[in-house]
């Protein structure tokens, strides 16, 4: 953004120096033309002697060519622009003092134009520049003036006039030049302070475009005039054309109008389109008593619900947590009891079925301990860049090497050409990949066969890398799908209802989504879609 803001600066004030150049070009034509009409109209017959009167038109004949020539290359000399002024001012000065010269009795006039030449020229050269030009016009006046007086023309005049010209021509270009100095500083100022609101104001209308709340601004007659992404969802994406509020979302529009002529508001959810979230819509004026304009907010209640779940599933990991560590000793002291009773010689079949109960249910309460102390410790992801075939492969590789898989089939099958590169935590994909193979193997098969089990890695639609653990097994019931990720929510007596619940939990981590897709013909198939490498950088 200050990048930016230097760019626009400088631009500004390389207008500032060409509209000062244009304008020193323009009057020194019109200074020019002064000069010639002087020199070749009656208004010049009352100079002495005819050869002076012709020194003077030949003068200000060539003064008026350089003129109009400085004025048509004003675009040019803009990449030199001091050393152009410069260049002029001296043709200035030594053409206003042949001129007094030359016409002796309009040399006040000359005297005050050329102080408007050394005065614009103040505004875009140096001081010291500046100052050096004055002090040449002043050299010039007063040695014509030391000269004329000299020979015993009307030079016996006082000196006062010229000195005062001199004098002028000092203060005025110091005068200039400090203006312009400050004008040039409040226009840079003033350009940087509107590049700095343009820019705020793209990132407002990025920020509003961006936000989750829906907002909408409506005016008195019922037309929607902007609406951001959120909103625009929540009305069920309506087209461009459509804007009146009354036809797009009837009740929004009479919960607008109840909330204007009464001043309630209505915070009862309501769905203002088939197929979108509920929403409560809060009103808001652009100004005090001024219906003119009204502002629309749309709060997504499934955002709300979403927030006040996660805050409840913190509170209860971290309650979970300690009762996890409260309940430790005592069921590792009931375990190690129940093993002493197992060693026992003297307990009949049914005893030994009691204390292999007591073992198993040990056990599960242990994997449950586990996995909620994992829930609450849980670290960082370190997100790596992972070529996710080979990851695959090693996974499988390992996961069969320590596991008795006996006549069930882990395999890996991966797509053919360019590697598919993913960003994520090796430790944590292993750990989220580890369990659904695991619940793979244990529930995806069918009666009295083995599990076939397939961990699938291929792009999809962009580019994006996918992982797939699938399964033909007997699937999963709608309606158990829609619970399978919920924490504690299992359909097996001995299972924890956590893993799953974990899984989601560590992509979400990574900046992954885990969902699960029934697969066509029977089976499950869990997929992880993974953030890509290109994206991450």
């Amino acid at each position: 953004m200050s990048s930016a803001s230097s760019l626009t600066t400088s631009y500004a004030g390389a207008q500032t120096v060409r509209h000062e150049l244009t304008f020193l070009n323009v009057f020194r034509v019109i200074q020019a033309l002064v000069y010639v009409s002087l020199a070749f109209t009656p208004l010049g017959l009352g100079w002495p002697q005819l050869g002076t009167f012709n020194f003077a038109g030949y003068v200000t004949t060539l003064y008026l060519l350089f003129a109009l020539l400085s004025l048509g290359l004003t675009r040019r000399s803009m990449g030199f622009a001091k050393l152009a002024v410069s260049a002029a001012l001296v043709v200035d000065i030594a053409a206003a003092v042949l001129a007094i010269s030359a016409m002796n009795d309009a040399r006040i006039g000359i005297s005050m134009m050329l102080a408007v030449n050394l005065c614009a020229g103040a505004l875009i050269l140096p001081l010291r520049l500046s100052s050096f030009f004055a002090a040449l016009a002043t050299m010039g006046i007063l040695g014509h003036t030391f000269l004329e007086a000299t020979h015993g023309g009307p030079g016996d005049r006082d000196l006062l006039e010229p000195a005062l010209f001199c004098l002028a021509y000092f203060a005025a270009t110091t005068l200039c030049h400090v203006l312009g100095r400050q004008l040039r500083a409040t226009e840079a100022l003033a350009e940087q302070r509107s590049t700095d609101l343009a820019n705020m104001a793209q990132v407002n209308e990025l920020i509003i475009r961006r936000m989750k709340t829906g907002v909408l601004l409506v005016d008195d007659a019922n037309r929607i005039h902007q609406i951001n992404e959120s909103a625009w969802m929540l009305l069920g994406n309506p087209g461009a054309d459509q804007r009146d509020l009354g036809q797009l979302a009837p009740e929004l529009s009479r919960r607008l109008y109840h909330w204007m002529t009464s001043g309630k508001l209505d915070e009862t959810a309501t769905q203002l389109a088939d197929g979108v979230p509920e929403v409560v819509p809060r009103f808001s004026r652009l100004a005090p008593n001024d219906d003119s304009h009204v502002l629309i907010f749309l709060d997504d209640t499934s955002l709300l619900s979403r927030r006040a779940e996660e805050l409840t599933l913190t509170s209860l990991g971290r309650l979970s947590a300690s009762i996890a560590h409260e309940i430790r000793n005592p069921l590792a002291a009931i375990r190690y009891s129940a093993q002493l009773l197992a060693e026992s010689k003297s307990m009949d079949s049914t005893d030994q079925r009691m204390v292999e109960i007591i073992n198993n249910h040990c056990i599960r309460l242990n994997e449950i301990i586990e996995n909620i102390l994992q829930l609450s410790r849980r670290e960082r992801s370190r997100p790596e860049t992972l070529d996710l075939g080979n990851w695959a492969q090693d996974f499988v590789a390992e996961y069969s090497e320590g596991n008795d898989l006996g006549a069930d089939s882990l395999r890996v099958v991966a797509a053919a050409g360019a590697p598919v590169a993913a960003v994520a935590d090796p430790q944590q994909l292993q750990q989220v990949v580890w369990n659904l193979v695991q619940n793979a193997l244990r529930y995806g098969r069918l009666p009295g066969e083995p599990a076939r089990v397939m961990v699938v890695t291929r792009q999809g639609e962009h580019g994006v890398p996918i992982l797939e653990v699938i399964d033909r097994g007997p699937g999963i019931a709608p309606k158990v799908a829609a619970q399978i990720f919920e924490p504690f929510y299992t359909t097996n007596e001995y299972g924890t209802g956590l893993g799953l619940y974990l899984a989601r939990q560590m992509s979400e981590a990574n900046q992954a989504a885990l969902e699960y897709v029934r697969v066509a013909g029977g089976g499950s198939c869990f997929r992880l879609i993974l953030t890509p490498a290109t994206s991450a950088k």
